[in-house]
């Protein structure tokens, strides 16, 4: 049998090397619904789903989540690749890219896909025999040399000769939101790169002139409809910010997510009253919102949430304690979710309320009448800073029950997780890219036994691989953006990316930290900020376990039906 990627370089032409990623995805697609067939038989049988058996089953549920990603990763990649050949645009960089991709991420199909850094996902596992897995070994053969030292020590040439730009290959996007990744990432090296570790260091907010310029800039309208304020663009041009941003730093990545969250819960579910009112000062900056879901005692289990609001007269008496609600002291307006009907115990007695807060001060945080507040001393995703906040009495207009409706807060927040998502796959990426940058900085300066550390291998590897990574994750991310603006349900998409992102950036910096050695275990290196960085991103918007969950449930029942 050829394999001609092998020698993709000199012999492979574009048209065989799509070829055989195209007949990969077709193999890919075919394991997982084998793994499908088997898990299903164990979890429904000839039934519905059954939770206690899903739960049980749980370790292969969520490695068929995690195959089932991998599977969309790389048709994302083949797709890309394919469009920027008919483009002619397929140049050296981008097929090591492809090749590198389908060698590393079919072998880990076929070997165990890492969940975490002690946990993988064998098919075998899941439920297939061991025949159908060589099968897909034999059908994916032509890839199996795709991740070579060579091709990896290759790439890592190409990025070293290019260094400077944390983003490796074309985006596969077109000339508008290059323009706009160009501008954001200006913004980002003159007025955030420089001041983003003494931020972190100092545990400062990220300072208010900063906001007011991203304000100006457009970042807190970009999604919002232009009769309310803000730009109309696109989830893929809020990919493209978030990536910039958070490249600078997380925090100010982060601060738009507030603004998303609260907009999409007006746009989707306000009345007309409610979304003339609050659209136009977010989309200006005027007001900066917080998100006030998570209760100390509930954490990904929302339903269960105790916070009570009750009526009386014209206000809803608000009762209860907040937790991991981030930007509070500075937020002009909470959008936060409370039980309305006390005979309730599931989300079905849930409401979500616009509650207006008067923004605090170092020196009085939490100014607001019925309203307490400590601040939560984290590792890092500093620069906002996180908060328990505690009700007693606090009172919010009825007039701003979103909707205004009771009952309708769980379905409000649910139609806001795909954006949300979305956008911190987008947030994982550019937290990646620091990462990348920083890790073949430190790696083309630094020298030992007598040459720069990028010549060693084990170097060089680590950071193509990243290169590879990070570019699988965005085109993932890109395509749920496309699905999103194009108006069709992405939950699915955006949870895979959200899902595989985030373990990127968290295994780009711990690599990049590794590169560094001692150095970057110091305090000084920024690198030791964005690994703290990154390890929120596997937790917080759906942690990793929850969101394998969600998507392994969502696939059996999609395909069952």
């Amino acid at each position: 049998m050829s394999h001609p990627l092998r020698t993709l370089a000199s012999d492979a032409s574009d048209e065989d090397i799509l070829a055989a990623a195209d007949a990969a995805v077709v193999a890919a697609r075919e394991l997982l619904d084998a793994c499908h067939a088997a898990l299903s038989e164990r979890v429904a049988g000839s039934g519905r789903i059954s939770n206690a058996a899903l739960e049980a089953d749980q370790a292969a549920a969520h490695g068929f989540a995690w195959l089932a990603t991998y599977v969309e990763s790389l048709t994302q990649l083949a797709a890309w690749a394919r469009r920027l050949s008919e483009a002619g645009n397929l140049g050296e960089t981008e097929r090591l890219i492809l090749t590198i991709g389908f060698g590393e991420y079919a072998a880990q199909i076929a070997g165990g896909i890492p969940m975490s850094q002690t946990e993988f996902a064998r098919p075998e596992e899941i439920g297939v025999d061991a025949a159908t897995v060589a099968a897909f070994r034999d059908a994916t053969a032509s890839l199996a040399h795709g991740n070579s030292d060579a091709n990896r020590r290759r790439l890592a040439e190409i990025m070293a000769d290019s260094a400077g730009s944390a983003t490796v290959g074309a985006t596969g996007l077109d000339d508008e939101y290059e323009m706009i990744r160009d501008q954001f990432r200006r913004f980002a090296e003159d007025r955030v790169v420089p001041f983003a570790h003494g931020w972190h260091e100092r545990d400062e907010l990220i300072p208010l002139e900063i906001i007011e310029e991203m304000g100006e800039l457009g970042v807190f309208g970009l999604t919002i409809p232009e009769e309310f304020g803000g730009f109309g663009m696109s989830k893929t041009a809020m990919c493209v910010v978030s990536e910039e941003l958070s490249r600078g730093y997380i925090g100010v990545g982060s601060l738009g997510t507030r603004s998303e969250i609260a907009a999409e819960l007006i746009l989707g579910g306000g009345t007309d009253e409610q979304k003339a009112e609050w659209l136009p000062k977010i989309a200006s900056a005027e007001i900066l919102p917080t998100a006030v879901f998570t209760e100390p005692n509930t954490g990904s289990d929302l339903g269960s949430l105790r916070t009570r609001a009750v009526r009386e007269g014209d206000d809803y008496i608000v009762t209860g304690s907040k937790t991991w609600i981030t930007h509070a002291a500075r937020a002009d307006l909470m959008t936060m979710l409370v039980r309305t009907d006390p005979e309730t115990t599931d989300y079905r007695g849930l409401s979500m309320l616009l509650a207006p807060k008067p923004r605090g001060t170092d020196a009085d945080p939490f100014p607001a009448e019925g309203m307490t507040g400590g601040e939560i001393e984290v590792l890092g995703y500093r620069g906002m800073k996180e908060y328990e906040l505690g009700f007693d009495g606090f009172r919010v207009p009825a007039a701003n029950l979103l909707g205004g409706r009771e009952g309708e807060g769980f379905k409000q927040l649910m139609q806001t997780f795909e954006s949300a998502r979305i956008q911190t796959a987008a947030r994982a990426i550019g937290v990646a890219q620091n990462a990348l940058e920083l890790g073949l900085r430190y790696a083309q300066e630094r020298k030992q036994f007598g040459k720069a550390l990028i010549a060693f291998p084990r170097v060089y590897g680590k950071l193509a691989i990243a290169a590879v990574e990070i570019a699988i994750a965005r085109q993932l991310t890109y395509h749920a953006a496309r699905e999103k603006d194009g108006g069709r349900r992405c939950d699915l998409e955006a949870g895979m990316a959200k899902l595989l992102a985030a373990r990127i950036a968290w295994s780009t910096a711990d690599n990049a930290l590794q590169i560094h050695g001692g150095n970057g275990f110091a305090l000084e290196y920024p690198i030791s900020r964005v690994l703290c960085d990154a390890r929120i991103l596997s937790i917080f918007e759906g942690a990793a376990e929850i969101q394998a969950q969600v998507i392994a449930r969502r696939l059996l029942e999609t395909r069952r039906n």
